[in-house]
């Protein structure tokens, strides 16, 4: 079943109110609803919990990778409370560049962010393998519909016009190019 556009942001306006600004409460004027308030919110942090619970998919799942890749959970920070949209890792292509992959807490969707070199293409199949055998049903979303900014969005970033259905289903390292630690 293909995904469609409207699909993915009616998944997105789910968990993200439009025209809000993800800002704490004592940096706006008393009475004035922020993020943390919202019903978007709530289920955001339900995803995450929800996240917590299923961890332990996740690792086998990486370490299944890291037997084969360098890799890197950028998940951890869910173990301790955070309220990712996605569980997230990075694995080693090279000793300079790193694909990052992404299994999405909001909805049935994956994501690979690829660097763009040839050694890619070999690691990326078997991450689709590992992700498609680990997450039945999940999707990858193509760039053409990852890639889209999200109409009337601030959150998960505070930059009006920059968060994309990548960027909100996923994470914002999406945008971060990953260099050896």
């Amino acid at each position: 079943m293909m995904t469609t556009h409207s699909q993915l942001l009616d998944i997105v306006y789910r968990f993200y109110p439009r025209k809000m600004l993800p800002i704490a409460r004592e940096h706006v004027p008393p009475g004035e609803p922020v993020y943390d308030d919202t019903e978007e919110h709530r289920r955001l942090v339900e995803a995450a919990n929800r996240g917590r619970a299923e961890y332990p998919t996740w690792e086998a799942m990486t370490r299944r990778l890291g037997d084969r890749y360098r890799l890197h959970d950028l998940s951890l920070h869910l173990l301790a409370g955070g309220t990712a949209p996605a569980y997230s890792a990075g694995v080693w292509i090279s000793d300079e560049t790193a694909l990052s992959f992404h299994v999405s807490l909001l909805g049935p969707y994956y994501g690979i962010h690829l660097p763009g070199i040839p050694e890619e293409e070999p690691a990326a199949r078997e991450i689709v393998q590992e992700i498609e055998a680990t997450y039945p049903g999940y999707q990858r979303i193509p760039p053409e519909l990852g890639d889209e900014v999200v109409p009337d969005l601030f959150a998960p970033v505070a930059y009006f016009g920059v968060a994309t259905i990548y960027v909100c289903l996923f994470s914002d390292y999406w945008w971060t190019w990953v260099r050896p630690v």
